[in-house]
């Protein structure tokens, strides 16, 4: 009965031991770029799916184990990455976020009209070389043709009997009505100005579905600066502010979107 008793108390104390290690902790302060503390900070463990955040004092604390990946959130800062080591546990991990910068698109001041004509106007005019090309361009788009252009066609002794020759194609007619009607009414094509642009940009914002962005961790101003982005590189208003069509402003923001995430490090 006394070895009976003595096995049991050595596997209890074996398995205390194990469920102290695989019960381990990571703890330390978060303090930003000027080293203040910071509060509320997510302490996201991904490969355990549990998650912890920073006190008022910017300490943390966060169940762990050796070779998890552990993630620092806040809302206009930077995320970064930790993954656990064996050391780890043995000091505290002190974490610094550095805030991310907001992007302001560079404003080119034009020149300023001095009032006299003889001088502004040579601000106004092309430079002489795009003057003269220009001129070169439609010298040329006036010329006749030197050379008579090939005739892509069949031979008209290997091409069958056209059944509809001499007779009017009415599907060409009816093509040619539809068209015109739809050049007619269709919705014209301009550049928006500054307000035009806006209001689009927060119609997007109400009437597609952006949750999907939200994935990457974007805050509001985050997605604000994509959309600016995405407009920028794809004329979204210009296209879409008379004609608003929320899949296609989707699927636009979605290929802009794999561009955008790779210049801004951005990851799931």
């Amino acid at each position: 009965m006394r070895a009976v008793s003595k096995r049991y108390l050595i596997l209890i104390a074996l398995l205390q031991i194990i469920f102290t290690f695989s019960q381990q902790n990571i703890s330390g302060k978060i303090v930003d770029d000027d080293h203040n503390s910071m509060n509320a900070v997510l302490v996201f463990n991904s490969t355990k799916n549990i998650k912890s955040y920073s006190n008022i004092s910017g300490y943390y604390s966060i169940e762990a184990q050796e070779n998890n990946e552990i993630r620092f959130i806040k809302e206009g800062f930077y995320r970064i990455d930790k993954i656990v080591k064996k050391e780890t546990f043995n000091s505290q991990t002190d974490i610094q976020l550095v805030r991310a910068e907001t992007l302001i698109q560079e404003v080119k001041i034009g020149y300023k009209p001095s009032g006299n004509l003889t001088k502004d106007s040579k601000h106004l005019d092309d430079s002489k070389k795009v003057a003269s090309l220009k001129s070169s361009i439609n010298d040329y788009m006036k010329s006749e043709l030197n050379e008579p252009l090939p005739k892509s066609e069949v031979p008209k002794s290997f091409q069958g009997h056209n059944f509809y020759e001499g007779q009017v194609d009415v599907i060409k007619v009816l093509g040619a009505a539809i068209g015109l009607i739809k050049k007619a009414t269709g919705t014209k094509i301009t550049t928006p100005n500054y307000v035009e642009t806006q209001d689009f940009l927060a119609k997007v914002k109400t009437d597609v579905d952006l949750s999907m962005f939200k994935k990457y961790g974007m805050s509001e101003e985050r997605i604000d600066h994509f959309l600016t982005y995405a407009e920028k590189v794809n004329h979204l208003s210009k296209k879409y502010r008379k004609d608003f069509n929320a899949a296609r402003i989707l699927s636009e923001l979605q290929t802009a979107f794999a561009e955008y995430s790779k210049l801004n490090k951005l990851s799931d």
